[in-house]
């Protein structure tokens, strides 16, 4: 397919080539490598050598690839290079490029990825969801911006109000669409592509490519490439998996057990009330930690998601709006409290840990009631984990989280508390797509944290916020780092 936006790419030698291609040698303009030499990142992953050319060629693009593969870099790169080589102007409520993501927390952090790279290259950018005021967001329209990245939902409350158009749109980048499937936000998506130029580039991500993905791909991509790289069902090399087989009066002291180790940690329930009573429970046995689920309002939400992505929280107790929507770098383990319903959630929560070529460890509490489910769940999502009867001391239980363990007083309690009242997290996600990170160069790191909210809960509270009437979403000190201390 042959847009505007087409540029010719620079000749590689390939002799002169190594096996493993710089950025640059895909294409990326220098300005682009620079900044990403300046956090850190000097070669591409996988998905990202697999794409990067046919993205910057014009092509319609079909990448699949696992959580934390790095695919962020993969779509953000493209967009930004082939915008700025554009010969579109930027207007007034007419954005030139849109993408769409199914949750606020992950919309926030591909904004994280975009703006330090979008910057050199004077492009603008915002962020577009709902549960929050929609002046500012279209204020930031009417002044024009090169790139929105946006909840469906929101987005088509704001069409509807003409606070923009997409007839402008170049390109889009549907990110995570198989869990924009999973959400019910298939029909607003299809509306959404119907509505810009079907001329226009469009590029796909997804770990899997089931729940309806093939007929946005037939209506809506023209004769795409399709790359799969280290799909959702291929095994992590880095990571391990554990079964621990508990009774129901010791699974609250296990859990304050290995959350209390060195190290972030998630731990996964299935529903709100749940994450929200032992949120309450671990902070009461001196674990800090904080929750993240749907009855939080989104400045709530964000500040907790600061609070663990900076360390003053060492644990996050969540439903499964986070096992897809939250990128946080160095989470080293992953609890399933509450086992799961189905395998692909196994797959997707586990998949917080062992980003980015780091190493992880994912364990699953299993009571006697839970023993034969735990055992389908991960025979089908092709897990052969290491199964261990566990009472409180087992020392299992150091293995798997190493490291002295570490209660809080409940006067450092209260000071964790505390620091949450005035707390206004800067704008950001939690880990901008975990692109491993070398040692800086020069300059510093990309932006850590969230968007700024004064209202809402901190580590305990839960109000409820909807999200523009679209499909609901599902439901102290620093530590250091457990990757340290794990065996390698």
């Amino acid at each position: 397919m042959t847009t505007s936006l087409v540029a010719p790419l620079p000749v590689v030698d390939p002799d002169a080539a190594s096996l493993e291609p710089s950025f640059a040698d895909l294409g990326i303009p220098a300005a682009l490598c620079d900044v990403l030499a300046r956090q850190g990142i000097d070669r591409p992953f996988p998905i990202q050598t697999a794409t990067i050319k046919d993205s910057l060629a014009g092509r319609d693009v079909l990448g699949r690839g696992r959580t934390g593969s790095g695919k962020t870099l993969a779509f953000v790169l493209p967009v930004l290079t082939r915008l700025s080589r554009s010969k579109s102007e930027r207007r007034s409520r007419a954005p030139r490029a849109m993408i769409l993501a199914p949750t606020r927390e992950l919309a926030l952090q591909i904004l994280a990825a975009l703006e330090p790279l979008a910057e050199p290259l004077g492009l603008r950018s915002m962020a577009i969801f709902g549960g929050v005021s929609y002046n500012p967001q279209i204020t930031k329209l009417r002044a024009g911006v090169d790139v929105v990245v946006a909840c469906p939902g929101r987005l088509e409350d704001l069409l509807e109000q003409r606070a923009l158009v997409l007839d402008a749109v170049e390109i889009v980048v549907l990110d995570e669409a198989d869990h924009m499937a999973d959400l019910g936000f298939l029909p607003p998506v299809k509306r959404l592509l119907s509505k810009t130029p079907s001329s226009g580039q469009r590029m796909l991500f997804s770990a899997t490519l089931d729940n309806g993905i093939d007929v946005l791909v037939r209506n809506h991509l023209h004769n795409p490439v399709t790359h799969s790289v280290d799909s959702e069902q291929s095994p992590v090399a880095k990571m391990t998996h554990h079964v621990l087989h508990v009774s129901t009066k010791d699974r609250l002291e296990i859990l304050v057990d290995l959350t209390s180790a060195p190290g972030k940690t998630i731990v996964f329930t299935r529903t709100k009330h749940r994450a929200k009573s032992l949120t309450k429970q671990l902070n009461d046995a001196g674990v800090s930690a904080v929750e993240m689920h749907g009855n939080l309002s989104q400045a709530a939400r964000v500040r907790n998601l600061a609070a663990f992505t900076d360390g003053r929280a060492v644990t996050m107790v969540a439903t499964d709006i986070a096992a897809r929507g939250i990128h946080v770098d160095d989470v080293t383990l992953v609890i399933h409290s509450d086992p799961p319903t189905e395998h692909k959630a196994y797959l997707h929560r586990s998949g917080r840990t062992a980003r980015a070529g780091n190493e992880g460890t994912v364990a699953t509490l299993a009571t006697e009631t839970e023993r034969r489910e735990v055992s389908h769940l991960t025979r089908k999502a092709g897990i052969k984990p290491t199964v261990t009867e566990v009472r409180p001391g087992h020392p299992v239980l150091v293995e798997l989280a190493p490291g002295d363990r570490v209660r809080k007083t409940a006067e450092e309690m209260a000071a964790f508390q505390r620091s949450f009242i005035d707390s206004r997290p800067a704008q950001g996600g939690g880990g901008g797509g975990g692109q491993r990170r070398h040692a800086p160069r020069s300059g510093p790191k990309a932006p850590q944290g969230s968007s700024r909210g004064r209202s809402g809960s901190s580590a305990g509270g839960a109000s409820s916020q909807r999200s523009g009437g679209r499909p609901a979403q599902s439901s102290g000190s620093n530590r250091q780092s457990r990757s340290s201390s794990r065996p390698r």
